[in-house]
């Protein structure tokens, strides 16, 4: 019988010089694991919210962001906004599904919690709304999005969070 070593993930905040890579991950994400859920086209104009790659950097610099690592190396990320509000959750297609995404959503429920947030709400792609169900959240409102000349379907879901006991 072989044992089989899970991979090692890891967290850390996001820096500046990650922007070009995470641009990267965000259209290969869109690119590679939304073909089921949305048109090529769809896809498309998603994907190029990263072409302003300075735009995009001021995005995540904007928000809580963090960086998921995988074997040491940016596989994925995903950004808080205030108060309460997972903004984006992208994890590499190559690491999709090796625990990464739940990660980054586990450690962003604990700092909207830890900073007052009563609930996390996120607007899923149809493609992620398994992670945030099993995660879970529990769906709220249907939206459709106007993106570049495409309009895309996705969903708000909320989870409640557990607060932080009152000091005595």
């Amino acid at each position: 019988m072989s044992a089989t070593a899970k991979p090692a993930l890891a967290l850390r905040p996001f820096l500046s010089a990650d922007a070009p890579q995470l641009a990267e991950i965000f259209r290969e994400s869109i690119m590679e694991l939304t073909c089921d859920d949305y048109s090529a086209a769809q896809q498309e104009a998603w994907a190029a919210a990263a072409d302003d790659e300075a735009a995009f950097a001021a995005r995540l610099a904007d928000r809580l962001t963090l960086v998921g690592l995988l074997e040491g190396a940016p596989a994925g990320f995903a950004a808080l906004e205030e108060p309460g509000h997972l903004d984006m959750l992208y994890v590499h297609p190559a690491a999709a599904g090796q625990g990464l995404g739940s990660l980054l959503i586990e450690a962003l429920e604990k700092l909207a919690a830890a900073r007052g947030a009563k609930r996390l709400t996120a607007d899923v792609s149809d493609s992620a709304e398994g992670l945030f169900r099993r995660r879970g959240f529990v769906p709220r409102q249907r939206n459709s999005v106007p993106v570049g000349e495409e309009w895309l379907a996705n969903t708000t879901m909320e989870k409640q969070l557990a607060g932080k006991e009152p000091a005595r």
